[in-house]
């Protein structure tokens, strides 16, 4: 008998031979969140939206700031003439150019302010909605976690049962054995143990699919058989419905978000006004270029006709004068002479392509602009603003009625759950009296097998039970918790 035993018990948990074979590790609800909020996919897509509100943020900052361009650029212009009108213009040599720019501009306006408000309370919105993205992961890892160590207890309480049937075999065959018993009862007791593996196999199947489904929550592989940590026994809760509602109003962070976009959508309408406000704008330019000819001898044959030009009509005024009888000038226009150093110093001066530049003049503007009319889209951005602010108010008095509505339901049931488990904890214990008494009369011959088998049936039904309002127990805090916004444990 003690061989059938040994067998049967090894044939019934096959399923977890090799998760016994190994130590398993143990992981508990905290530390389930810690993973999920490092590698949950979805979670970290949430997190984007802070980032763009912090760069929107920073621009409306930058909107105090001058908007700054730099330039540089060179030419080049092939030495032909062009010809306007039958006069030729242009230079016979081929020009090198370059130019730089550095320009500052500003707009202020009372938008600008309004913006900046606008953009901090989005900003603010955004992290309202990565504390509740938080919470709502939370709520997600809380729930799958309590699936897998339901599961994993109905797991333990189907071997629990299956021991206990075939304890029950055992006394059927024992009474068969010594002439009070049935063959019936053998075999309705070899039914009972075969239907009871089935149970556990399923059980421990279920056990190990919401352990896999958790750590899908928690994104990242299972690393093999994981031990999960129970949580403590079901407690009386402290909290009072008034002081929850309290909290949810400070905490939630889906109404803080209401309310800063809320105070967003407000900036909006000042914002939309503000385009009847007047705008003062700045301007700087600062700017060089350079002129080089890539024939420099045409520069200095133009200089040096210039003042043989010079010289030329210096000789015909001293003509004009020695004829009136003044006082001649031909020492003057001797001097007038076109020497080989001015010719090098030209060709020196020449030489400024790329960076040899010349300052332009640099230019300030301030500009203050009133508008007067854009054809009634003003009025229209300050509708549609309005009618969002409007939105907005109404979103948030939703979530307070929605929230309310939460806390209250959230409560009322978590009171119902800790109730529930006190009682179902009674009928399990009376249900365990039961089995062992029935278990006790059919040894001696005081009852028969289907009393013995219903009040197996019914010991399972009240731990089921018990189990489920354990976990149901735990579920309605962590209901409450996210009802509220923030954990209360």
């Amino acid at each position: 008998m003690r061989q059938l035993l040994t067998a049967l018990l090894v044939s019934g948990i096959a399923l977890t031979a090799t998760a016994q074979s190994a130590t398993p590790s143990t992981l508990t609800l905290d530390d389930a969140l810690g993973i999920a909020k490092k590698n949950n996919p979805v979670y970290q897509q949430q997190l984007t939206g802070k980032t763009r509100a912090a760069l929107a943020l920073r621009s409306a900052y930058g909107a105090f700031l001058p908007s700054a361009d730099a330039s540089f650029g060179s030419g080049y212009r092939q030495g032909k003439p062009e010809v306007f009108g039958g006069v030729a213009f242009g230079a016979t040599s081929d020009i090198l150019s370059s130019s730089w720019g550095l320009n500052f501009s500003a707009r202020l306006s009372a938008s600008t302010m309004t913006e900046l408000r606008r953009a901090r309370a989005n900003f603010d919105a955004a992290e309202a909605d990565i504390t509740a993205a938080d919470v709502g992961l939370r709520g997600l890892v809380v729930n799958q976690f309590l699936a897998a160590l339901q599961s994993t207890a109905s797991a333990a309480l189907q071997d629990s049962l299956y021991k206990k049937v075939q304890l029950d075999l055992d006394l059927a065959k024992a009474r068969v054995d010594v002439g009070s018993g049935t063959s019936l009862d053998v075999k309705r007791a070899e039914v009972a143990v075969g239907q009871q593996q089935v149970a556990a196999l399923r059980a421990h199947n279920t056990a190990e699919i919401d352990q896999v489904k958790l750590f899908q929550q928690l994104g990242v592989a299972r690393p093999g058989p994981v031990a999960l940590v129970p949580l403590t026994s079901a407690t009386a809760p402290t909290f009072e419905i008034g002081q929850l509602m309290d909290i949810a109003r400070k905490s939630n962070p889906t109404l803080q978000g209401y309310q800063s976009r809320q105070t967003a959508a407000a900036e909006g309408v000042r914002s939309a006004k503000g385009a009847y406000t007047p705008t003062l704008s700045f301007g700087a330019q600062l700017g060089g270029y350079t002129t080089q000819y890539k024939n420099a001898d045409v520069l200095v044959a133009s200089a040096q006709g210039s003042v043989l030009s010079s010289q030329a009509s210096c000789y015909t005024t001293d003509s004009l004068r020695r004829g009136a009888g003044m006082a001649g000038i031909t020492a003057k226009c001797g001097a007038m002479q076109f020497t080989t150093a001015q010719a090098q110093a030209i060709r020196d001066g020449n030489k400024t392509f790329p960076f040899d530049f010349t300052s332009s003049p640099y230019n300030l503007s301030l500009t203050l602009s009133l508008p007067l009319f854009d054809k009634f889209g003003r009025e229209q951005r300050v509708q549609e603003a309005q009618i969002a602010r409007d939105n907005a108010r109404y979103d948030v008095r939703k979530q307070e009625l929605q929230l309310a509505a939460d806390v209250t339901s959230a409560w009322t049931s978590l009171q119902a759950a800790y109730r529930t488990v006190g009682l179902q904890e009674q009928n399990a214990a009376a249900a365990q009296e039961a089995l062992t008494l029935a278990q006790a009369r059919y040894r001696v011959g005081a009852s028969t097998f289907v009393e013995l088998v219903q009040s197996r049936n019914d010991y399972e039904r009240a731990s089921t039970d018990r189990i489920s309002a354990i976990y149901d127990y735990h579920r309605a805090w962590a209901a409450l918790e996210n009802a509220v916004g923030r954990p209360l444990r």
